[in-house]
C-alpha cells in the first residue's frame, strides 16, 4: 500500500514541487494502487444520427440513428478511469437483472474492473442515461431505471487493504448511513467523496471532497457569484471545510477549471481547455479518478489537481463518455507541441486577437519549479484570457544566472511548464531579455513578479511604446530558485 503520511510533510513549505512531466502518469500507474469505489453505477447510452426533417405529428426532429454506443457512467465511469490510469479497482454497487445491468457489468469487466461486489437485484432497474444526438447537438436525454434505490446493507471487501476508497453518491438512496459508518470504522489511508450532497458525508472526515459549483453552492446555502468564484470560495473555505468535514475541498467549475482549498494554504486554481457542453459528460468522474491516483502516488495536492485537470481536458475533447488512459495523460502533459517558434506564435496571437481575447505575457528561466512560479503564472493568467510564457534558452540562462545554470535544460523546463493548466503557449528566446519578442507579439499585459519595479525593467519602454501595460504581480517572500538549489546542493 502507498504510504500517504509523508505527502504533506515532504512538501510542507511548498517551495519545491515535483515536476509534472510526461513520465509522471507511468510512474503513478506502476504503483498499482488498490482503490475501492462505492456508489451509484449508471449505463450511459448514446444514439447518434442525422436530423433532416420534422415529424408530422409534432414539431420535433426525426433522428435517423446511425450508431448506438454505451459506456459505464457515474461510479462505473470513475472506476474505469481509475483502471485506465493503472489502479486495481473493485466496485461496490447494485444493478438490476436487466439488459442494461448485463451490459454495464460486461463493460466494467472488459475495462479490468472487479465487479464481484456488485449485487444483481431482480427487483431493481439499472439506472441509464440515454442521449439522442443529431450531428453535434444533444436533442434529449432520457433517464431510465430506479431513481430511488434500496440502500446497500454494507460494503463487502472493505476489511481488505485498500490505498483509497472513493464514495460516488448521486443521491439515489443506494448509499446509506451503514456505508458511512462502515468506511468510518475502517478508515483507509485516503478517502475521497464525490457526492451530490458532500455535507451528508461530513462525519466521515474525508481527505478530499470534489463538489461541482452547484453542489458547493448548496453546501454554502448561497450562489457563487458569476466571475468571482475564486475570491468567493477562498472567503468561504472555512465553511466548506466545516460543513463537508473535509481536509481539502476541490470545487470543479467545468470550463473554468477547478479550485483547490487545502487547509490554510493559498488557494490554487487550474485552467480548463473550454469545449462545448455536450462534450463534458463524465469529465468530473475522470477528474476524481486522476486526483485519487495522484494522491495515492504521493503527489502533493497542488500537483494532483493539475494532473486531474489534464486528465479531464483529455476526455472533454472527445465525444460521448470517454476514458483517459496513462498514455493519453502522458501525451497531454507533453504539451501537444505547445512550444512554438516566434513566427507561429505571432500567428496564434493574431487569431486570439480576432476572437477578442486578452493576451498576457510572462517570462523567466523557470529552472527548478517551485510554488512561487506556480502562483506567479496563475496570477498572470487571471489578468487575461491567454497566457504566453517565454523561457530563456540555456545559453541565455547561463549569461543571466552564471555558468553553473541552468540545472535543467530548456526541453525539460518547457515540459514542466506545459503541465500547468494556466499556460496556453510556450516559446523560447535566446536574448537576455524578451524585448524583441514583446515588440513583435504586442501582448496586452506584460506580467512580472512582485520583486520588480516597472521603471527598472528593460522591457517597460518597449511595452509602453506599443500601448501595452506592465503589471507587477503579488510578492511571495522566500520563494527563490537559487535558494532551492542551494538547499539541494547542501543536502538539507
Amino acid at each position: 500500500m502507498t504510504d500517504l503520511t509523508t505527502v504533506d510533510t515532504t512538501y510542507a513549505d511548498d517551495h519545491e514541487l515535483p515536476e509534472l512531466t510526461p513520465d509522471v502518469p507511468a510512474r503513478l500507474a506502476a504503483a498499482r494502487p488498490r482503490v475501492l469505489v462505492v456508489g451509484d453505477v449508471i449505463l450511459d447510452e448514446w444514439l447518434t444520427g442525422n436530423a433532416e426533417r420534422l415529424c408530422r405529428e409534432a414539431p420535433a426532429p426525426v433522428v435517423a440513428v446511425d450508431t448506438r454506443t454505451t459506456a459505464p457512467g457515474g461510479a462505473a465511469n470513475t472506476a474505469v478511469n481509475l483502471a485506465a490510469l493503472g489502479a486495481r479497482v473493485r466496485v461496490v454497487s447494485a444493478v438490476g437483472a436487466d439488459d442494461s445491468g448485463t451490459e454495464l457489468l460486461a463493460a466494467l469487466a472488459k475495462a479490468g474492473v472487479d465487479t464481484s461486489s456488485v449485487a444483481v437485484k431482480h427487483d431493481r432497474r439499472t439506472p441509464a442515461k440515454r442521449r439522442v444526438v443529431a450531428g453535434e447537438q444533444v436533442l434529449v436525454r432520457l433517464d431510465d431505471g430506479d431513481r430511488e434505490q434500496a440502500p446497500l446493507a454494507g460494503v463487502p471487501g472493505l476489511d481488505e487493504e485498500w490505498d483509497a476508497v472513493v464514495i460516488c453518491d448521486y443521491g439515489t438512496g443506494l448509499l446509506s448511513g451503514r456505508v458511512l459508518d462502515a468506511v468510518r470504522g475502517t478508515r483507509p489511508p485516503l478517502v475521497v467523496v464525490d457526492a451530490h450532497d458532500p455535507a451528508r458525508w461530513a462525519r466521515l472526515r474525508p481527505d478530499l471532497v470534489t463538489p461541482n459549483a452547484e453542489e458547493a453552492a448548496a453546501v454554502l446555502g448561497r450562489p457563487i457569484p458569476q466571475g468571482e468564484a475564486l475570491r468567493f470560495l477562498d472567503e468561504h473555505r472555512g465553511t466548506l471545510a466545516t460543513r463537508t468535514g473535509a481536509h481539502a475541498v476541490v470545487v470543479t467549475l467545468d470550463r473554468d477549471g477547478a479550485v483547490l482549498l487545502d487547509g490554510a494554504r493559498p488557494v490554487h486554481r487550474t485552467w480548463a481547455r473550454p469545449v462545448p457542453d455536450n462534450h463534458t459528460a463524465g469529465a468530473g468522474d475522470t477528474f476524481c479518478a486522476a486526483l485519487t491516483v495522484a494522491r495515492c502516488g504521493g503527489l502533493p495536492a497542488v500537483v494532483a489537481v493539475e494532473l486531474a485537470q489534464a486528465a479531464a481536458d483529455v476526455v472533454v475533447h472527445r465525444p460521448e463518455t470517454a476514458v483517459c488512459t496513462t498514455a493519453d495523460l502522458a501525451e497531454r502533459l507533453g504539451g501537444h507541441g505547445m512550444v512554438a517558434d516566434h513566427g507561429r506564435l505571432a500567428e496564434l496571437v493574431a487569431e486570439h486577437r480576432v476572437a477578442g481575447r486578452r493576451i498576457v505575457f510572462a517570462n523567466g528561466c523557470f529552472d527548478v519549479l517551485h510554488r512561487g512560479h506556480v502562483a506567479h503564472l496563475n496570477e498572470a493568467k487571471r489578468l487575461g484570457d491567454v497566457l504566453i510564457v517565454a523561457i530563456n534558452s540555456d545559453e541565455s540562462v547561463a549569461r543571466v544566472k552564471g555558468p553553473d545554470r541552468p540545472v535543467n535544460g530548456v526541453a525539460d523546463r518547457a515540459a514542466v511548464l506545459a503541465g500547468l493548466s494556466c499556460v496556453d503557449h510556450l516559446t523560447v528566446f535566446d536574448e537576455d531579455t524578451p524585448v524583441a519578442l514583446l515588440s513583435r507579439l504586442r501582448p496586452d499585459i506584460y506580467a512580472k513578479g512582485g520583486d520588480h519595479r516597472p521603471e527598472l525593467l528593460p522591457e517597460t519602454p518597449a511595452v509602453e511604446e506599443y500601448g501595452g501595460e506592465v503589471r507587477i504581480l503579488s510578492y511571495l517572500p522566500d520563494r527563490s530558485t537559487s535558494a532551492v538549489i542551494e538547499r539541494i546542493r547542501g543536502g538539507s
